[in-house]
């Protein structure tokens, strides 16, 4: 089976989140997308769980509207490093939920704050039959290789049982596989979206071979057992992320390494300037160019259809009337965005305004210019001139 999977999200209970985010709403705009497996995100938190078990038909089974979940969470350690795991079951959740409750209050954040390193976290997870690997692994702030320098300096003796690592916006496959120590882990691409909204859920996602949306089947998945594992990455252009270059967290004022180290980190405005994903890959890199590993998928760079509707109609935002009402009509027409942005023939299109058939020729062809993000914020991206004719 091909499966289209977010795995990361966040509940209504995160800090910072919608209060859209319930599961139904979540799932009803997940099918639009094309996604047929979700993580529930925050699945410890007790308020969330207990809306998770009354969604669910048994102990290790939840559906809503066609669509699969399974129970995960992130968890920020002592270090400020976010982990993902996937959990087999409610129980488990619950289960781990009681053992991480004696370490943080699981009740302020969705993503709780947990005193423990990710050795700690790992061995609990290993001891619940959990998977577990880091979250947007090169962002500068809270992730894997913005504290440390190895995997094992962050997971310590359990470093083998890690087999994912979750890329985040800022980075992709090629961006991952100059690091030596990354080439037998599966690469997960996740929205990490704290809104159900056309530009957010699914903007990133992980296509698997897999026998069936339970847990068992991803596991066989993301540990590549008998011949199942991940077909493509889907995700954005890593210079579109926020942190993807050093840049200055006021006034975002984007500096190459050189001229980091020479100004000591330190913006012309006098504000801090923050390492960029490209910075610290370059500086973690074994390999001058990528060295894929023969499991790995391709990676599919995109544009969430919302933003390409935006940028061909001109508009400043993906909630204008116009914006709203084309995405609709395309679903509508069509079944999800998935299908729109890489499958249905172009002359099928033409329910929708020729600019926004232009540009989604352009995005197949990529046809774009990306203009890099950094020290917070996100990079943007316009069509190449000439794309509308």
């Amino acid at each position: 089976m091909k499966i289209n999977t977010d795995l990361h999200i966040h509940s209504k209970y995160s800090i910072g989140s919608s209060p859209k985010m319930i599961l139904p709403i979540i799932c009803f705009e997940a099918r639009k997308k094309g996604i047929q497996l979700m993580g529930t995100g925050d699945c410890i938190h007790p308020k969330w769980l207990s809306e998770i078990k009354k969604h669910s038909i048994d102990n290790e089974t939840i559906e809503i509207n066609e669509i699969a979940l399974i129970p995960t969470t992130e968890i920020e350690d002592k270090n400020r490093v976010h982990h993902l795991l996937i959990l087999p079951s409610i129980s488990k959740a619950e289960e781990l939920s009681e053992i991480l409750s004696k370490y943080g209050n699981l009740e302020t954040d969705g993503r709780p704050n947990i005193k423990l390193d990710g050795a700690c976290l790992a061995q609990i997870a290993k001891d619940i039959g959990a998977l577990i690997g880091p979250c947007h692994a090169f962002t500068p702030w809270t992730a894997l290789y913005g504290f440390h320098d190895s995997l094992r300096d962050c997971y310590g003796d359990l470093t083998k049982y890690i087999s994912f690592i979750e890329l985040g916006l800022s980075a992709d496959a090629n961006y991952a596989d100059r690091i030596k120590e990354l080439e037998n882990l599966t690469f997960l691409t996740n929205s990490d979206a704290h809104s159900p909204w056309l530009n957010k859920l699914a903007r990133e996602f992980t296509q698997f071979n897999m026998p069936d949306t339970s847990f068992e089947g991803l596991k066989k998945a993301i540990l590549r057992i008998q011949g199942y594992g991940a077909l493509l990455n889907v995700g954005f252009y890593p210079e579109e992320g926020k942190y993807n270059r050093s840049a200055c967290i006021k006034c975002f004022k984007i500096y190459n390494f050189d001229e980091c180290k020479a100004r000591n980190w330190k913006c012309v405005c006098g504000k801090r300037i923050k390492k960029g994903v490209f910075d610290r890959v370059n500086e973690l890199a074994n390999f001058d160019n990528p060295k894929h590993p023969k499991h790995r998928p391709d990676y599919l760079h995109t544009i969430p259809l919302s933003e390409i509707i935006k940028m061909a109609l001109n508009h400043k935002s993906v909630n204008t009337k116009g914006v709203k009402l084309a995405w609709e009509l395309l679903i509508k027409t069509h079944g999800n965005e998935i299908k729109i942005l890489t499958n249905v023939p172009i002359r099928e299109l033409d329910c929708v305004n020729k600019k926004i058939i232009n540009a989604i020729c352009a995005f197949r062809n990529k046809s774009v210019i990306v203009n890099p993000g950094g020290g917070g914020n996100y990079g943007s991206i316009q069509f190449k001139t000439g794309m509308d004719k």
